[in-house]
């Protein structure tokens, strides 16, 4: 009942229907009755690594059951986390000794993300915060146009704001002054995505609703070129979605980046040329890479590693089928994925075969976790935040 109502309430605001990606299907919210498949349940197996909870902490609302960007930023031994209620925190990366919190009193939907002496907060009713990173003391905050639930990007002296009403806006990154801003249509129905801009030298590339690939001059986010990634077809709005909805993945020159309908793509970033496109995997939220791969779960919650050279597939797992997985991340040798039960799960890079998993909390991760010095950061959706290494037997 709450994510209807908060779906009502993003449609009443934006004139235009919203589908959340992160807890509801197309085929949820416009079935009658629910023929989804149920989760795959966990099975027994045989762990070959061993895991270590290092230090777990639990405090705030965490995303309040909302689908929300709240996702941990790391930089210089500390880690800040915020919740949906205007908590932030800052801890050690060692042991979770806190450092320090504020409450903002906002209800954050965006972030925080941090850029040397600043971290960047969006908000649900249309707010950039920035605040100190070594104390927290708020230096400026920015009205925006509507809802920031892409992560802000900082570009030079600039901090890029996607807003979920289709304006991007560059605002001054010490003091929040509006730089420029740039406007597209939303599509009558769309995804509620929370893809962020990727920096490619002096120019920004987004991915839109309307299925383009679009890069601007960060200059003064004039057009230097689009791509259409998906075309809509089909007679109904459902049928012509064609959302661009992950953060594109920046690799040697090379975008790669998910699409609604059109699977997943490899782009050049200098003009825009598709290089391959591999519709088999039907994907919407963002993509993980290594040097070599690219890893994903799928709207099934199936996990691939891909070719990033031609987009052909090595191993698919579906062992976690439907358990509403998160963004994959790269630790050495494995991928790990949180689900909706609060298990993280080590896959083997080799050929997906499951190598271990251990339980943080009973609710969801939504968020990808974090690897940093062989040390993996997870923040679950009910504000668990915890660290986690692996230890071979």
């Amino acid at each position: 009942m709450r994510r209807i109502l908060a779906l009502l309430f993003i449609v009443s605001l934006s004139g235009c229907a919203t589908i959340t990606t992160m807890t509801d299907s197309v085929g949820d919210l416009f079935s009658d009755s629910d023929n989804s498949e149920p989760p795959a349940e966990l099975t027994e197996y045989q762990p070959e690594i061993k895991l270590e909870i290092i230090w777990d902490k639990s405090d705030g609302v965490g995303t309040d059951e909302l689908a929300v960007n709240l996702v941990p930023a790391i930089a210089e031994g500390r880690i800040i986390i915020a919740d949906h209620e205007g908590l932030i925190q800052a801890r050690s990366v060692l042991d979770g000794e806190l450092f320090w919190e504020v409450e903002i009193d906002m209800p954050v939907s965006a972030g925080p993300v941090i850029d040397g002496d600043l971290l960047f907060v969006g908000t649900s009713k249309a707010d950039v915060l920035a605040l100190n990173t070594a104390t927290g003391e708020a230096v400026w905050k920015q009205r925006v146009s509507s809802e920031v639930l892409a992560l802000p990007v900082v570009a030079d002296d600039k901090l890029l704001i996607r807003c979920t009403d289709g304006k991007d806006i560059a605002l001054n990154r010490m003091d929040g002054k509006q730089l420029w801003t740039i406007e597209h249509n939303i599509p009558a129905l769309s995804i509620r995505g929370e893809g962020a801009p990727v920096i490619v030298d002096e120019s920004a590339i987004i991915g839109y609703a309307n299925g383009k690939l679009i890069a601007i001059n960060l200059a003064d986010g004039a057009h230097l070129w689009e791509t259409s990634i998906a075309i809509p077809r089909g007679r109904s709005e459902v049928e012509r979605l064609t959302d661009i909805n992950g953060t594109p993945v920046l690799n040697e020159g090379t975008i790669f980046i998910t699409g609604f309908k059109s699977g997943i793509n490899a782009v050049s970033s200098i003009d825009g040329d598709v290089l391959w496109r591999n519709e088999s995997v039907p994907a919407i939220s963002g993509l993980t890479a290594d040097m070599s791969y690219l890893y994903l779960s799928d709207t099934s919650s199936d996990v691939w590693q891909l070719d990033q050279r031609n987009g052909a597939s090595y191993w698919k797992q579906t062992d976690l089928h439907q358990r509403r997985l998160s963004m994959p991340a790269v630790y050495d040798d494995y991928v790990v994925v949180g689900d909706f039960e609060g298990y993280l799960h080590w896959l083997s890079k080799i050929d997906g075969r499951l190598l271990g998993r251990i339980e943080i909390t009973d609710e969801p991760i939504v968020a990808q976790p974090i690897v940093i010095d062989n040390i993996l950061y997870v923040y679950a959706s009910d504000g668990t935040l915890a660290a986690v290494k692996v230890l071979l037997f």
